[in-house]
């Protein structure tokens, strides 16, 4: 039987939806609702207008596309295997959700070429998606059309809208007037608990459109309405929502518009019902031959454009090729190394945050792919320094985001940024509203992102503004997050260390726990980066003597113990004080090496923070000093005093173990 172009077209769709009904129903879990609903949508924006290779997956100039939605996977998966990509099979198709397999339950960055990042925190996807747009706008300003002109996709529910993160997200990009961003909203009216109008009444357009957004409004299922919107999109001056009234699990004669399809299987009695009802006469899994050979021919449409790119971008040579690529440029931290040795000359006593700053200045002016920017906290975090740009709407060229008071969003678009290449981002706040970013901080964790955190104000050395502003329990809970390197430098030199690791360090986030207070340098050599090991003796015992006692801190407390260390050895004590600016760096050491530095002594842990994490590091004697509550308003130093973090404290304990 021959088929005219509409109706082939909607057996692309089909071949989506089927694919995913038959992996969920062989998982037997997943959520077939989505791409059930949302096939038509993904049917026209791949086959007509994404701009990708699959060929070359990597393409820098190619249309990114976020599922913000994540728990529609196998709408992706059976995108990218119809299309062709060559890193996924049907066999992979069959093994959805399976341990090992490329297709996880939810889409996940690096498994697949196709997938661009890691979603399911609803709101995550549209949020990054803002970051990536800034990113395009940002090279194509700074090298033109021909080499940077793409759009950035999404398909988010009604999860995503909802999430908090999401209004922070779009507001900005209103604001920039980012107009390669057009999301697609999968407006089927349905959540898991039900129908959406039990919990939220919001009319989302004059909702996006109050923040700058161009709203659309088409049937989802239409495929030519679809791409008329798509059309209209593509000239807009602002970012576009194209809201798609969809019917969620589009086909299911029992199940469809149901939250019952949304989470949960089909059935076998189901999908041949589903079969029948979309005239799919086709076995689990099989995709008939014209169906396969319509959607692997539009996967060539846009390979003469690459062929095309790649000739600009050979020509325009090793600038451009280097930013894409993230490569530091040679020497990039010459001028970082004078500072630190200026600073032991000088012997700079600055807050860690101000050191921070410093650093700073000797980075952005040599490492063009830096994107910095503040959760409105610049003049606090120290985030800005002289030479920066910030990005606005009417120039893209700049290095410095003012993302307002809007730290859920910022680790977002920083995530996003990092994913789109091009772009070493990094973001300022307090420490302790790193919860606010948390979801994001994971996220990159997991994706293994190089996102870089300037947190201020790092303990009760906050003082006055009491306890809502002092962290207590943040130290502990992002060492315990996997893949994150969290650093608490002592002084300028550790500073600009953590800077290094951090710059350097391709696959994980670095978060930086900086002072507000100011800190003497203790550092007497800059020639190795002695950060890089986590831990390192930092004044040792006197010559030729016995190490009776170690005393480990991390920040603002490695002064404190080597000040208690100074009246011990008074009273004929001899302490070793071990820096341990990063555990995770400390911990991947070998056991000789961790050994050594530990020593055999009894062990004093000094931390103005909560004493979780640290047990592992007390060997058979010793303690910790540090917090067991919340912190408290008053000034600084009378808060160390009341909590019991001084060095006479150390002291004390040091001498219990040395009787």
């Amino acid at each position: 039987m021959s088929y005219d172009h509409q109706q082939l077209s909607s057996r692309m769709a089909h071949a989506i939806r089927f694919l995913a009904a038959d992996a969920v129903n062989r998982a037997k879990s997943g959520h077939p609702g989505m791409p059930l609903g949302m096939a038509d949508v993904a049917t026209v924006l791949f086959s007509r207008y994404l701009k990708f290779n699959p060929n070359v997956p990597r393409w820098f100039d190619r249309d990114r596309f976020v599922l913000s939605a994540g728990h529609g996977s196998m709408l992706l998966y059976s995108l990218l295997y119809l299309l062709g990509y060559q890193d996924i099979s049907l066999e992979d198709i069959k093994n959805f959700r399976q341990l090992g397999a490329k297709t996880a339950g939810h889409p996940e960055y690096g498994h697949l070429q196709g997938v661009e990042m890691t979603t399911g925190p609803l709101g995550q996807g549209i949020a990054s998606a803002v970051g990536m747009a800034v990113a395009e706008r940002r090279l194509n300003a700074r090298f033109g059309t021909a080499l940077c002109n793409h759009h950035t996709y999404v398909i988010a529910g009604d999860g995503c809208l909802m999430e908090g993160v999401s209004e922070e997200a779009i507001a900005l990009a209103g604001h920039l007037k980012l107009n390669k961003l057009i999301v697609f909203w999968d407006n089927n009216n349905i959540t898991i608990d039900g129908t959406v109008d039990k919990s939220s009444s919001v009319d989302q357009l004059k909702r996006f459109e109050a923040v700058g957004w161009k709203t659309l409004s088409v049937d989802g299922h239409d495929q030519q309405a679809v791409a008329a919107a798509i059309e209209e999109a593509h000239h807009a001056d602002c970012p576009v929502l194209i809201a798609c009234k969809t019917v969620i699990g589009f086909g299911s004669p029992a199940k469809q518009g149901t939250s019952g399809c949304h989470g949960s299987p089909l059935g076998d009695d189901e999908r041949a019902a589903m079969a029948a009802n979309l005239q799919w006469p086709y076995a689990p899994f099989e995709i008939p031959a014209d169906v396969l050979s319509a959607w692997r021919e539009a996967a060539q449409r846009s390979v003469a454009v690459y062929d095309e790119w790649c000739k600009k971008a050979a020509a325009a040579g090793k600038p451009f090729a280097e930013m894409i690529n993230n490569d530091l440029p040679k020497n990039w931290d010459k001028a970082l190394n004078a500072m630190k040795e200026e600073a032991i000359r000088e012997q700079s006593k600055v807050a860690t945050r101000k050191a921070s700053q410093m650093c700073l200045e000797k980075i952005v002016p040599h490492v063009p792919e830096i994107v910095g920017g503040s959760a409105d906290l610049a003049a606090s975090n120290l985030t800005f320094v002289k030479g920066m740009k910030t990005v606005v709407a009417e120039d893209y060229d700049g290095n410095n985001l003012m993302y307002g008071i809007r730290e859920h969003a910022m680790g977002a678009i920083m995530n996003g940024l990092a994913l789109h290449g091009g772009v070493i981002p990094y973001g300022g706040t307090f420490f302790v509203f790193s919860d606010y970013v948390r979801p994001s901080i994971r996220l990159a964790a997991l994706m293994g992102l190089r996102v870089i955190y300037v947190l201020t104000h790092d303990s009760i050395g906050v003082g006055e503004d009491g306890p809502t502003h002092q962290p207590v329990e943040h130290l502990a809970s992002y060492r315990a997050m996997p893949n994150v390197l969290m650093f608490r430098p002592c002084d300028v030199v550790e500073t600009a260390e953590a800077w290094q690791l951090a710059l350097t360090t391709e696959n994980a986030p670095s978060l930086l726990a900086l002072s507000r207070q100011n800190l003497p340098l203790l550092r007497t050599s800059s020639h190795r980066n002695l950060t890089a090991k986590g831990g390192y003796v930092i004044s040792d015992v006197s010559e030729g003597s016995r190490r009776q006692a170690t005393i480990i801190a991390t920040g603002s407390e490695v002064s404190l113990a080597v000040e208690a260390q100074q009246k011990l050895r008074e009273e004929g004590i001899e302490t070793a004080v071990v820096s341990m600016p990063c555990t995770e760096l400390f911990d991947r050491q070998d056991e000789k090496y961790r050994r050594k530095i530990l020593g055999r002594a009894p062990r004093i842990v000094v931390e103005a923070a909560a004493k979780f994490g640290w047990d592992k590091y007390l060997g058979n004697k010793g303690e910790i000093i540090g917090m067991d509550g919340f912190g408290a308003s008053a000034p600084a130093s009378e808060l160390y005093a009341h909590f019991g973090i001084t060095s006479a404290a150390v002291v004390a304990a040091v001498k219990k173990y040395c009787r």
